[in-house]
């Protein structure tokens, strides 16, 4: 066996961090159990009970999040960096005063209209305020003790030809299908810091694979009236979504982001192994798990940057997520937009083209929106696409931009843009033939 793979023989205290932390932390994350007759994941229904026995606190824990966020740029001097954060950190006091407009009940009517500032507020300002900060405490367990290193090694030889990302990267694609796009991201920039990821895999791994959760797929279901497909739907949208990221890691932008660690910091990568997979495994699991900081104060840290991201989160939803949605109702962007997509739509044969198309584009704006413009729609086919491009787009205004923009990825505003439109095409034209042959 090679040098780098020769080990001492492995310790009892070893084998039960790895096996305790790694094995809380896929619980808490992966692991589906009913309760009240809900089934979810752990750490949903954490947040659900919070949102419950919690709900004359929880706005204003909410409040105090976005006013913390609002002034921390401007406290830090981070608002000089760069005309993009100049332009959120003033975006992000007009999202304090409309949180304080929601919190108080006084606001214009438009403003106060359920599908307007109510929608952004508790389908989505109050599920990532609580759940970064409460996920980041155990994603210390999922990402600290080894377990990243020890998948990574297995899965290396899939996602490095097909994805251009380590092995390790598919714990990242897994935490943002069945967790949370924002859990995701927070992963990805703790491990790209870390120097685990160049900027260029952690540009994938968020553009590529930070989708909307599976809570999120069965609101999208439920308002396509595609439940009783609901199988269908969810493994179409992972296949979809995969491949649609397979094609744009091959083509300008994120072909073109430099392939190097994050600034100041030694670059960690993946070791290409071959033969006994198990052995090289489980040595990899162990160096991470003899450089791992302890418990408390690994917890501390990913609590800490918890905080700060859904800081960072939170005002923008309520500014720029709210921005998408005014435009989408009062305005005829998303119609002129529709007109890009149309055409790749008739190409494919999806019914109704110019609706297709203006669906689609609504997505830029809030991942939901799209469904509401075909919810109805007698065709199957129709309601299904879109259905799957809510997932497989991935990039929209009201919570992801600004989630990727409150990380360290080097993801600028206009490469977003241009990866979204990318995605939006590549989708209707995997998608509609997929979901000709199977419906």
């Amino acid at each position: 066996m090679p040098t780098e793979y020769r080990t001492t023989r492995t310790s009892a205290g070893e084998l039960v961090r790895f096996v305790l932390y790694s094995s809380i932390g896929l619980f808490m994350f992966f692991v589906p159990i009913t309760l009240a007759g809900t089934s979810t994941i752990p750490l949903d229904h954490i947040v659900s009970w919070l949102r419950e026995h919690a709900a004359t606190y929880v706005p204003y824990y909410a409040l105090a999040i976005t006013l913390a966020g609002t002034v921390a740029p401007f406290a830090t001097g981070g608002w000089r960096r760069s005309r993009v954060r100049m332009v959120f950190a003033f975006m992000n006091i007009v999202g304090l005063v409309v949180a304080i407009a929601l919190v108080t009940g006084r606001g214009p009517a438009w403003l106060m209209h359920e599908d307007m500032g109510p929608f952004l507020f508790n389908a989505l300002v109050i599920p990532v305020g609580l759940i970064v900060p409460i996920g980041a405490i155990f994603l210390a367990l999922l990402i600290g003790y080894g377990l990243m290193e020890f998948i990574g090694v297995f899965l290396q030889p899939v996602m490095r030809p097909v994805w251009r990302t380590p092995g390790r990267s598919a714990i990242d694609a897994v935490a943002s299908f069945v967790g949370s796009y924002s859990l995701g991201l927070l992963l990805t920039n703790r491990v790209y810091r870390s120097g685990r990821y160049t900027g260029r895999e952690a540009a994938i791994i968020a553009a590529g694979f930070s989708t909307v959760s599976a809570s999120f797929m069965v609101i999208v279901a439920k308002a396509l009236d595609l439940m009783d497909h609901w199988l269908l739907y969810f493994w179409l949208a992972l296949i979809v979504t995969f491949a649609v990221t397979a094609v744009i890691v091959r083509i300008p932008p994120l072909s073109r982001i430099p392939d190097q660690p994050f600034p100041g910091v030694t670059h960690d990568p993946e070791k290409k192994v071959s033969g006994n997979r198990f052995r090289h495994a489980w040595a990899e699991a162990r160096t991470a798990l003899r450089t791992a900081p302890g418990l408390r104060l690994n917890v501390w840290h990913n609590l800490r940057d918890g905080v700060k991201m859904a800081m960072a989160i939170l005002p923008s939803i309520l500014s720029v997520g709210l921005l998408g949605l005014v435009l989408a109702r009062y305005t005829p962007i998303f119609d002129w937009i529709g007109y890009i997509f149309a055409p790749f739509a008739w190409a494919v044969g999806l019914p109704e083209p110019l609706l297709a198309g203006k669906a689609a584009a609504t997505g830029i704006a809030e991942m939901f929106l799209p469904a509401t413009i075909v919810a109805g729609e007698e065709s199957l086919v129709l309601r299904m696409v879109i259905a799957i491009v809510c997932v497989s787009a991935i990039i929209f205004f009201s919570a992801l931009v600004p989630s990727i923009l409150a990380t360290d990825i080097p993801l600028s505003m206009g490469a977003l843009i241009t990866i979204w439109f990318e995605r939006v095409i590549l989708t209707i034209l995997i998608a509609t033939p997929l979901v000709r042959l199977v419906t």
